[in-house]
């Protein structure tokens, strides 16, 4: 099928209105947060309306359809990312995912292929969010075990000369992003994953600036573990992915206990149920699932490379039109090699925030700051960024819209 932005922008009602004293809206932040296509919405008010009830619980009908919905969920995301069903387990967020995964390392006991002590080592890079840093911090912190990382050169690109000496015989985990929602950067998987698995370390990704924007197949990938987020993949707020291989899955301890998640239960003990179960103790976020299951099948409807074909032209088209405004300076990559839509950049000495609030006048909206990753802005020498993300919904006239405003902020401050 043709790949039709215009008519996409059609499927989400937020398009529709206008703001800033009747201005087009310029969506440019879907790093943050994607905006809802109709589809999704409907799935997620149909389940309250039509079938809500707990699932995995009651012999009603409703509860029936509840269950039968939540596990086609299941199904639906198991498919989108190549995955067996019972190895995809639903959190609220990819950053309670990335959470379940370094508490239950810190939870394995002595002799659990997952346990951490003194000696141990946890490798990460300096582009992590700080939901794929700070988890990891806190479990060296609680562990005894050393935390390392992989530099970011100047070109924002990770610096993988010392992979060795990086990656070592003390390395139990490394856990790195996909992509960066900050530089843009598509990491080089393989030779980390090589290295890795030589020293028997396990690999945690944190997809969630890739899931959404290009084909991610978990087996190809070779990875360990994977996380996401539902609401940057045109799903719901308050669901997230938690995917893992089954075999570690077996062996990993739970993160939450409670109900839904047991075997058996005595006064002084209990014994788990297999995954996905053990990970998802009581009653889940059974709409938000319904809701992500139906954006997962609009996306593989279009056509999840054609997504990413679409954004890279219009990476490339952005990162041309930027490159020929003097003083702005793009903080990553330049060109689209290894890149994605995410497009952080300085403007002169017109703080970020101010041009924020500027283009916002506009009716464009992007995001200003250290977007969750404070060692990684102060490696590249910025105190803050804008940041336009683009996404499918996204036109050329949007990018146009962006290069317009960022000139006449240049007019307005007097720069």
């Amino acid at each position: 099928m043709s790949f039709d932005p215009v008519a996409i922008r059609r499927d989400f009602p937020i398009f529709d209105r206008t703001i800033r004293d009747g201005k087009r809206l310029v969506y440019l932040d879907s790093g943050a947060t994607s905006q809802k296509p109709q589809v999704v919405i409907d799935a997620e008010v149909d389940f309250y309306r039509l079938h809500n009830a707990a699932v995995h619980r009651g012999a009603h009908q409703l509860a029936e359809e509840a269950t039968d919905i939540y596990e086609g969920a299941r199904q639906s995301v198991a498919a989108f990312i190549g995955a067996d069903i019972d190895e995809v387990i639903f959190t609220k967020s990819a950053t309670e995912s990335l959470n379940l995964i370094s508490y239950a390392m810190g939870n394995a006991p002595t002799g659990n292929r997952f346990h951490l002590k003194a000696g141990d080592a946890i490798v990460v890079t300096e582009m992590e969010h700080h939901a794929n840093l700070i988890p990891w911090q806190q479990l060296a912190a609680r562990t005894g075990a050393s935390l390392s990382w992989f530099e970011v050169t100047p070109e924002g690109r990770l610096d993988l000369s010392k992979i060795d000496s990086v990656i070592t015989e003390k390395t139990k985990v490394v856990a790195l992003t996909h992509q960066s929602n900050v530089l843009g950067t598509i990491n080089p998987l393989e030779a980390i994953i090589a290295r890795a698995h030589e020293v028997g370390a396990v690999i945690v990704l944190d997809a969630c600036q890739s899931v959404p924007h290009m084909a991610v197949d978990v087996k190809d990938l070779g990875v360990d573990f994977l996380t996401f987020s539902g609401h940057k993949v045109l799903g719901p707020t308050g669901v997230g992915i938690f995917w893992g291989r089954s075999e570690l899955l077996a062996e990993l301890p739970p993160f939450l206990t409670g109900g839904s998640m047991i075997e058996t239960v005595t006064m002084t003990g209990a014994t788990w149920a297999p995954a996905p179960r053990k990970f998802e103790a009581g009653v889940p976020n059974m709409a938000q699932a319904a809701g992500l299951a139906a954006a997962v099948k609009y996306i593989s409807n279009i056509g999840i490379e054609n997504v990413h074909a679409h954004e890279v032209l219009l990476t490339k088209y952005l990162l041309e039109k930027m490159s020929e405004i003097e003083a702005l300076r793009i903080v990553g990559p330049t060109n689209t090699d290894s890149r994605g839509g995410s497009i952080s950049f300085t403007f002169g000495d017109i703080h970020p925030h101010d041009l924020g609030q500027f283009l916002d006048s506009q009716g464009i909206a992007v995001r200003t700051g250290h977007h969750c990753a404070w060692p990684l802005n102060r490696k590249m020498g910025v105190p803050a960024t804008t940041r336009a993300s683009l996404y499918l919904y996204n036109t050329l006239e949007d990018c146009d819209a962006l290069i317009a405003g960022i000139n006449d902020a240049q007019k307005y401050f007097g720069r």
